[in-house]
């Protein structure tokens, strides 16, 4: 959209120092990004959803989602830093005043960051209103034991969202409560109670096990209120979903530019490829899925922006956007045949990447069943 034309150009200029190579480079050590981190982080693009009076621009989520979404299309992986985009909105919008005070415009100057969120638990999956970890108070501090999985960037954050259960799930009269968030302090944490276990995976994704084992935590490192943080929890999710799906509309454009550049250069018996039906056809219905799932992103940016629920739309969008950025992917993987495969061409490495979106922060089932419930009145199925 043309509004947002300013922060696109200013991305782009940014992620031009950064070019293919240096993600492919990034990719082969499976290290991280930090020249680019810092250079996004001193540019204020990390820091401007924290508002003006801590040092940032104060910019909604429509605007962090155009920063992501242009990283991606630049050909970058801005699943290295979307965790702060979307834990400052929980921050922002439940932290008590001493807590914005104090961390906010160390966020927003780079000096710390909260690149991570634990929610995710073993054994309960996507089930979260059952997760075991528990933070039990005692005095001025909370003890803190159970265990997390799949909890990203730990190695590179200063701070997490936590998410433990503070009323045992037999006390509550609803689910639902009894769970709160902390703040964590990482550097004070890991080793002091708190274990960090790396995941190989696929992708090059910074994720982890966490093991608590009587972590004590400061009784004001609460955010919010006791009991009330599924619904604190909820309103990052949201965030986080439709930043994902802003993500996926960057892999997705990303994808068709490379296939239509290639389609139209690669000569076989004597014609561009592209000329072929069997090979343009698939290219632009790429296309046209991508366009039409940046418009669910739109409504639920919108939404959010606005205050309102943005369950729905914000499931939707991410599910849209990655279906069409994976598909996309399979395009431009076909369009490039066995060059494809080739780590030269950075295909292989975005194919790799935009995957982990039909599978994660919510899996493509967990959205359509969220629909036939809360949108079409179908019985629960889970």
């Amino acid at each position: 959209m043309e509004e947002y034309d300013d922060i696109r150009q200013g991305v782009r200029a940014l992620c031009a120092h950064y070019d293919a190579a240096y993600w492919r480079g990034v990719d082969e050590a499976r290290g991280f990004p930090e020249a680019f981190v810092r250079a996004l982080t001193e540019a204020g693009w990390l820091g401007a959803m924290i508002p003006a009076e801590y040092g940032g621009s104060g910019l909604g989520l429509s605007e962090a989602s155009v920063i992501l979404e242009e990283v991606n299309r630049c050909g970058g992986n801005s699943g290295t830093v979307h965790g702060q985009m979307y834990n400052l909105f929980t921050l922002v919008r439940h932290g008590s005043q001493a807590q914005k005070d104090h961390f906010l415009p160390r966020l927003a100057s780079g000096e710390l960051r909260l690149q991570s969120m634990g929610v995710t638990e073993p054994t309960t999956g996507t089930d979260t209103t059952r997760i075991k970890t528990t933070a039990v108070r005692r005095g001025d501090r909370y003890v803190v034991n159970g265990q997390k999985v799949w909890i990203s960037r730990v190695q590179h954050s200063d701070l997490m969202i936590l998410l433990a259960r503070t009323t045992p799930l037999a006390e509550v009269a609803r689910k639902t409560e009894g769970m709160s968030i902390f703040l964590v302090d990482l550097r004070e944490a890991i080793g002091h109670g708190m274990e960090v276990r790396p995941i190989a995976n696929m992708v090059n994704h910074e994720t982890n096990e966490l093991f608590f084992d009587n972590l004590e935590l400061p009784a004001d490192s609460l955010i919010g209120e006791e009991g009330k943080g599924f619904r604190y929890i909820l309103d990052g999710l949201n965030a986080e979903r439709t930043l994902i799906a802003a993500e996926c509309i960057g892999d997705g454009r990303w994808f068709v530019e490379r296939a239509r550049s290639y389609a139209g250069e690669r000569q076989v018996f004597g014609r561009p490829i592209g000329q072929n039906q069997g090979v343009q056809f698939p290219i632009a219905e790429a296309h046209i899925e991508v366009e039409a799932a940046d418009l669910m992103r739109w409504r639920a940016c919108r939404e959010y922006d606005a205050g309102v629920a943005a369950g729905a739309s914000a499931n939707m969008a991410k599910y849209l956007a990655a279906k069409a950025s994976w598909e996309a992917a399979n395009v431009c993987l076909q369009t490039h045949g066995g060059f494809g495969f080739a780590c030269e061409y950075d295909v292989e490495r975005k194919f790799r990447e935009t995957r982990l979106y039909q599978v994660a922060p919510i899996s493509t089932n967990l959205i359509l069943s969220y629909v036939a419930e809360h949108l079409l009145g179908l019985p629960r199925s889970f």
